[in-house]
């Protein structure tokens, strides 16, 4: 049973102070006002609150006059407050959860429900274009860390009807917004209300790190394969382009991204510039980036096994021996790379902004110089892992880099033990573990290509002509 809110409100006050601890926060601000000839009390959060509205209230709640004042909350709410945004509330937990959300509490003498204002502002940064994701062409807009202009940035591209925004609150302390958006008739009714229900039933004090720990709690025991089940755009173009074509979009507060699902591979490795240019274009770009995809798997591992077995090389591809003798075993070579590249990335990320480019200068050449001159590294290996490490960034999903990269070290490790069996072994462990991998859905991984789809196949491949409905 609700705590219900008093007529009296020295009361009310008085409950609101205990349960807000306003003694302690200093940032929780209580002020005194009248509204006519009624005492009042606003409650409301420093650095939620819009200054220049605030203002505009007050000279409204002084402007008041007692015969104007109606006989219940309904009538005031009706009639009396200027403003778009406004509810009534009459339970203190709906009342502490607003406030602390950033709405304004209005309390007035004689009345037993309260004003929800909600004239709040978040500090935020503006939607420019995306570090992780940008596009050659085409718009320059991202998401930012307030849901409610995220929903706004996919409105302001739908303006449909059919599209809809559930909200939940999910976490004890947190009580983080979190949204589902889809586009009713196209979304699967099955799997968008499993995911409706899971989410209603996490139990969790906080989304610590957002998207990930809402994912983390809707699917807790699927930690083992590291190829990603979500896909996560920072852009939302390529979110609504997600929902229009029937997929389900999860906008957590506080994170700059959405959460696709269902997202096969083919899902994750498309990116907007493929749309962005003319088929032909779009097609090159998809082509090569799949190309790269499957390079940056194979490349290392294959190149070991020719140098563990370099009488299979043919002669037009003498080239890739060594030209030295190794100091150091090419695999150790290869996995020692795998890590300081690691590093490398972990140290860019936390260097200043201003000293980035020339300790990047520094790590790419002088490092890389004097790794080869020192006896370490060969400079065939340092090529080939250059390569490898260069080509990761084609595609925008940190997670799927990440998956292909742990695969690639156990290909290099069955490799080395096992030589071509070993190599046969590890690629056929990958494949296992992609096929292993289901859709949010229960859907393959690798749909269209297993199972076979030979039309969809082809428009995961070739970029075609955006048709449109005629007239």
């Amino acid at each position: 049973m609700m705590e219900q809110l008093s007529m009296d409100l020295q009361e009310n006050i008085r409950h609101l102070r205990e349960l807000l601890h306003t003694d302690e926060n200093f940032d929780i601000v209580e002020r005194r006002t009248m509204v006519a000839d009624h005492g009042a009390c606003l409650f409301f959060v420093d650095g939620f609150i819009k200054d220049d509205i605030m203002e505009k209230l007050m000279d409204f709640f002084y402007s008041i006059k007692p015969e104007d004042l109606p006989g219940d909350s309904q009538g005031l709410f009706e009639g009396f407050i200027p403003y778009v945004e406004v509810a009534l509330e009459d339970q203190v937990e709906q009342v502490i959860a607003g406030i602390l959300m950033g709405q304004m509490c209005l309390l007035i003498n004689g009345y037993s429900r309260c004003f929800m204002i909600d004239c709040r502002t978040y500090p935020m940064r503006g939607v420019q274009e995306p570090e992780k994701d940008k596009v050659l062409r085409g718009s320059r807009d991202g998401f930012v860390e307030a849901v409610i202009l995220n929903l706004a940035l996919i409105r302001r591209r739908i303006r449909s009807t059919d599209l809809r925004a559930r909200v939940q609150r999910v976490g004890t302390s947190s009580q983080t917004d979190v949204v589902v958006c889809y586009m009713e008739g196209r979304a699967n009714r099955r799997f968008l209300d499993e995911i409706i229900r899971k989410i209603g039933r996490i139990k969790v004090d906080a989304l610590t790190m957002n998207e990930e720990s809402l994912a983390e709690c809707l699917y807790p025991g699927r930690w083992w394969n590291p190829f990603p089940k979500f896909k996560y755009p920072v852009r939302p173009d390529t979110a609504v382009a997600s929902i229009l074509e029937g997929k389900i979009v999860v906008l957590v507060d506080n994170s700059p991204a959405a959460m696709v699902l269902p997202a096969t591979m083919f899902d994750i490795l498309e990116e907007a510039d493929d749309y962005y240019f003319p088929p032909v274009t779009g097609t090159y770009l998809r082509l090569s980036r799949f190309l790269i995809a499957v390079m940056t798997l194979f490349l290392t591992p294959t190149w070991l096994l020719l140098m563990q077995n370099t009488r299979w090389i043919p002669e037009w591809l003498s080239f890739i021996q060594l030209r030295e003798a190794p100091n150091v075993p090419v695999f150790g070579q290869l996995l020692l790379l795998e890590l300081a590249i690691d590093g490398l990335r972990l140290a860019a990320v936390n260097t200043p902004s201003m000293l980035n480019t020339p300790l990047s200068v520094i790590a790419g050449i002088v490092v890389g110089e004097f790794a080869v001159n020192s006896g370490w590294f060969n400079s065939e290996t340092m090529l080939y892992m250059a390569f490898v490490a260069i080509s990761n960034y084609t595609q925008a999903s940190y997670e799927l880099g990440y998956a292909f990269k742990f695969m690639r070290i156990i290909l290099l490790i069955f490799t080395a033990v096992g030589n071509l069996a070993g190599f046969l072994i590890g690629i056929g462990l990958i494949f296992v573990v992609l096929l292993a991998n289901r859709t949010l859905d229960g859907g393959s991984y690798l749909y269209p290509l297993i199972p076979l789809n030979l039309r969809k196949l082809g428009q995961r491949i070739f970029r075609k002509r955006i048709h449109h409905e005629k007239e």
